[in-house]
């Protein structure tokens, strides 16, 4: 058995994953936030809060689309089988930082691949992280303050209520959001200090869920919906390529590994990290097939690739508009919740990149203002010149976020520069690769034609 490498004096891991990450006395010291030494450790469930969190954020939105694309019986499986892949791929990414006393996803890729690969990881997961909150940020004015698609003007809830005015437009929005939102809780140096919040988010989803739900069985049973499309139309070359383009959507919508060091550094009890990982995919998985499913069933081929901006209209429900309101409002609340549990993992990368012989980033006030300031700003000029969320998904998931769920892992995997591979490791790294690789350029191939 390989004998675990330590990259300083008190760090200690066992090749077995029983040892933490970090000493639980180095994980529980303060970090000059919420009362110094008094945090004792996250709990299980605060975790898989936070983790589930960090999945379930915009992805959602665009999967019922995906099954527009593939049809409901493929679309539904790939669902699947990306959350088993996802599992995998983060199991090995936990077992190869154990056994280098690795406290964060760059040191494992350091360890293997030096400072360049380090680097590499970390600009990897700013572009994937800028991304995805730019889709958080789309979406919200999209809601908020209404949105056009294919020459259709679809109502935002605020312009509903109050009217088309200057107020609620999507740059006074999304200037009020980041504001009054997200730098309030951008603030927050620990991860652990966002479990509360990532509760209320998860469970403003569940609702977005039920509704959805309960609004296509009730149609479902008056009949007023057809059946869906299992399966996708493929009649020539072009409609081939275009399955390859919902690949990026169901990578971004599971990619959560960049938070599983920073979640596993603050555990009581790290050795629960497999079981919240586990718990957090069954969770999220639950989510999206149930959205996928009766997304797709209620609005059919006018699904739209913001699942949202289709809750504008008669639903041919009685109380429509109350349930319209209810579920664009609880997703936009969910969203603007989910945003800071990313954002974290933004920053910290980022820091890395710019300042990687610096002092922690949470002893240098300074510095984390100037940053999260930064950091903000270029999201929310991002978020006010794209054009939509599927353009945001294609970019961030073909690129970057391939990387960091997948490639990445596998190639700590087959680098094994401690021989702690075992041979089913280096088959499933290899599959991994070449899916990833496969797919994701079909997809930016797809797209480039289109």
């Amino acid at each position: 058995m390989v004998m675990p490498v330590s990259s300083g004096g008190d760090h200690a891991a066992a090749d077995d994953g029983s040892e933490p990450l970090l000493p639980r006395k180095q994980q529980r010291r303060g970090d000059g936030e919420d009362g110094g030494d008094d945090f004792h450790g996250a709990s299980f469930a605060g975790a898989v809060f936070n983790l589930s969190t960090t999945i379930v954020g915009a992805g959602i939105m665009a999967l019922p689309a995906t099954m527009k694309v593939l049809g409901l019986a493929p679309g539904l499986v790939l669902i699947v089988l990306a959350a088993l892949l996802t599992e995998s791929s983060i199991e090995l990414l936990v077992r190869f930082s154990r056994a280098v006393g690795a406290t964060s996803y760059g040191e494992a890729m350091g360890d293997a691949f030096g400072a360049l690969g380090k680097g590499f990881l970390q600009a990897c997961v700013v572009v994937n992280n800028v991304g995805v909150m730019v889709v958080y940020m789309i979406i919200i004015g999209d809601v908020l303050s209404g949105t056009s698609s294919s020459g259709v003007h679809h109502h935002g809830v605020l312009e509903g209520w109050f009217g088309a005015n200057r107020w609620n437009g999507r740059f006074a929005i999304l200037t009020i959001t980041t504001l009054g939102v997200f730098t309030p809780l951008a603030c927050f140096k620990r991860v652990d200090s966002l479990r509360y919040t990532s509760a209320i988010s998860v469970a403003l989803a569940v609702v977005f869920v039920v509704i959805t739900a309960g609004i296509a069985i009730i149609k479902l049973v008056r009949g007023q919906i057809p059946m869906p499309k299992l399966f996708p139309d493929v009649n020539d070359w072009s409609s081939i390529w275009r399955l390859f383009t919902a690949a990026p959507v169901l990578v971004t919508a599971y990619i959560c590994h960049y938070n599983v060091h920073p979640i596993d550094n603050e555990l009581k009890d790290s050795s629960q990290i497999r079981p919240i990982v586990r718990m957090s995919l069954l969770l999220c998985s639950a989510v999206y097939i149930t959205t996928s499913f009766f997304g797709f069933l209620l609005f059919g081929e006018s699904t739209l690739d913001d699942v949202l901006a289709n809750f504008d209209s008669n639903l041919g429900i009685p109380y429509s508009s109350l349930f319209n309101d209810a579920v664009r409002v609880s997703y936009v609340l969910h969203l603007m919740l989910v945003f800071p549990i990313v954002f974290h993992a933004l920053r910290l990368n980022m820091d890395g990149l710019l300042f990687p012989s610096a002092r922690p980033l949470s002893c240098d006030n300074r510095r984390f203002g100037v940053l999260t300031a930064a950091l903000l700003a270029v999201i929310f000029l991002a978020a006010n010149f794209i054009p939509n969320i599927w353009d945001a998904f294609q970019f961030t998931g073909a690129t970057a976020s391939v990387s960091v769920a997948y490639i990445f892992p596998a190639a700590i995997t087959l680098r094994d520069r401690h021989g702690i591979a075992k041979r089913r490791d280096k088959f499933l790294a290899v599959f991994m690769i070449v899916l990833a690789v496969v797919a994701n350029a079909v997809a930016v191939y797809s797209d480039a034609c289109s």
